[in-house]
């Protein structure tokens, strides 16, 4: 029996590293929404210092089922005010480092679930 990769039109996140991430293999340096529809914008942080309320009211808007957040060099978990909006509308968040939100997007992604993938794209030096 010969086994296939599944197929799946979602944009991929295909590789990370310090500062970095790539889309679809372009490079891609600083915090960027990625979503399994072809959402994609920059998302106005590159620390989480600098993280607040609406940077997860931003995400509420985009109707997904699923809101994986990378939070940087190391996992960190935004305040649960920020959550909200999220919250009022069932939709789950899942909080990991950024490398480890990077391979959980894929996956989901690759299952045809309607996945957003909040990045926290920090400098190397950056903690």
């Amino acid at each position: 029996m010969k086994l296939q990769p599944d197929k799946s039109d979602a944009q991929s996140l295909t590789a990370h590293g310090p500062g970095w991430v790539a889309i679809n293999n372009e490079k891609v340096e600083g915090s960027v929404v990625v979503g399994s529809r072809g959402e994609r914008f920059e998302w106005n942080c590159s620390s989480f210092d600098q993280l607040g309320a609406e940077h997860f009211a931003q995400l509420a808007t985009l109707g997904a089922e699923l809101i994986i957040f990378g939070s940087g060099n190391r996992i960190r978990f935004p305040q649960p005010a920020w959550l909200k909006p999220l919250m009022a509308q069932r939709t789950g968040v899942e909080t990991m480092d950024t490398a480890a939100a990077c391979r959980t997007y894929n996956i989901l992604a690759g299952e045809g679930r309607h996945v957003i993938a909040a990045l926290l794209v920090e400098s190397p030096t950056g903690g």
